[in-house]
């Protein structure tokens, strides 16, 4: 029987210029205003996504990258997704709505106030993608950015004091009954006195309780130890993985075995695999783009090097692409899974940075696994057979949040996934908890 599956969005671009680099830039939307988002959101919703992602990254990077980060608008300019995110929630009645977020820019009481905030004023649909990117710490005060683990340590402490915060109204204190004339009753708030490694402060906060829970918490992340924070803390992994069926099979072991070891049960994670899909009209179209892809050029080669130096904050660039790469050149700050993505299993002490680069250049077929390019129905496939025969949860699909990508992407898709059961007609209610729970 066809496994019905969850479906999500990840805006890669975060809140900057959406359309950037592609002909639709000449729809002359404006990136800064809202109205740009608010219409490719209704459409998601109107899709049946669950829930929308936008990522983010407060800083620009070291002084050596940031022509590289913003020459192409790869690394920014961005705004805050979370000052976004009521406009999308105002467009919008069920889809969930989860921005970027970085504890180091946070203070914990402040958080959890204006997160409390906006989960009420939504209807209960905030969720909160949790990152710890550490380049960003001269930012915020700090004279070093922390160890990739002891990032981890930094926002695992940090949800643990927002929701002791959200939690400091014990059951029975809110009363609102006008017919005796009490509100509520301060007995029954609990103290908070959170005094830990990164972080000490008091409550309880001023803020109610939820009424349909807390916000999702949303976590990437693929080292053992950001596996661990996923299963100790997570309601969505954004999951990065070969999608073969014993590829995607071993990495929902892993969380679960992660949530399991936390007491949590499997089912408390939804896990969306990451995928961005080239669909054209037809089979033929496919294989003439990914044979035309067959022998990038220098420019392809010398594009991929600056969106990868974009993303790992480190100069590709300025490197001989005619030798192997020395991984030393990565700051300790950079993600090691990024650093596996660029290397993609050969070995860098042999393989040339070209070959590195010329690789994520070229494309591949959906229909023998080589890629991501292919027909509506071909895409299709690939999720049904995930979720037949990989037990699979869902899949986030990747790019700009523009109306012309989305519908691109979704106007011959959707039909095609209804028809086979795969894809929800209808929102249950209950806000974003109630749409990762609805099958």
């Amino acid at each position: 029987m066809t496994r019905q599956q969850h479906f999500g969005w990840f805006l890669a671009r975060g809140f900057g210029p959406q359309g950037w680099g592609h002909p639709y830039l000449d729809w002359n939307w404006r990136w800064t205003e809202p109205e740009l988002y608010q219409q490719s959101v209704r459409e998601l919703e109107r899709a049946g996504f669950d829930l929308l992602i936008i990522e983010d990254a407060p800083s620009l990077g070291n002084a050596a990258t940031i022509d590289l980060r913003i020459r192409q608008a790869f690394g920014g300019p961005k705004h805050d997704p979370l000052l976004l995110a009521p406009y999308l929630f105002a467009a919008t009645q069920h889809i969930g709505i989860a921005p970027t977020v970085n504890p180091a820019a946070y203070l914990p009481y402040t958080a959890a106030r204006q997160f409390a905030s906006l989960q009420h004023l939504s209807g209960h649909r905030l969720g909160l993608n949790v990152v710890t990117d550490t380049g960003s710490a001269r930012h915020f005060g700090d004279s070093a950015p922390l160890g990739h683990d002891a990032a981890y340590d930094r926002a695992e402490e940090w949800l643990a004091g927002i929701r002791d915060l959200w939690r400091s109204w014990n059951p029975g204190a809110l009363i609102a009954d006008p017919a005796v004339g009490r509100y509520a009753d301060g007995s029954l708030l609990r103290t908070v006195q959170y005094r830990g490694k990164y972080f000490s402060f008091d409550g309880p906060l001023n803020a109610i309780p939820f009424t349909e829970g807390e916000p999702a918490i949303v976590s990437p992340g693929g080292s053992g130890r950001g596996l661990g924070f996923a299963g100790a803390n997570s309601d969505v992994q954004l999951a990065l993985a070969p999608l073969d069926t014993e590829s995607v099979r071993a990495y929902r072991a892993r969380i679960h075995a992660a949530a399991l070891e936390e007491g949590r049960t499997p089912s408390d994670i939804t896990i969306l695999f990451a995928i961005q899909p080239v669909l054209v009209g037809s089979a033929a179209e496919a294989d003439r783009l990914v044979a035309e892809s067959a022998n990038p050029d220098d420019a392809a080669v010398l594009q991929i090097a600056e969106k990868q130096s974009s993303d790992l904050e480190t100069d590709l660039t300025a490197q001989d692409f005619d030798t192997p790469l020395d991984l030393a050149i990565f700051g300790e700050h950079v993600s090691r899974g990024s650093i596996n993505r660029l290397l993609g299993g050969y070995d860098p002490e042999t393989t040339p940075l070209r070959q590195l680069l010329a690789r994520q250049a070229r494309l591949g077929r959906l229909t023998d696994g080589s890629g991501f390019v292919g027909t509506a129905d071909e895409f299709a496939d690939l999720v049904e057979r995930l979720g037949d025969d990989a037990d699979n949860d869902g899949i986030l699909l990747w790019g700009d949040l523009h109306p012309v990508t989305v519908h691109r992407l979704l106007d011959d898709l959707v039909p095609i996934l209804r028809r086979r059961g795969i894809l929800r007609t209808e929102f249950g209610g209950g806000g974003i908890h109630g749409n990762l729970q609805d099958f």
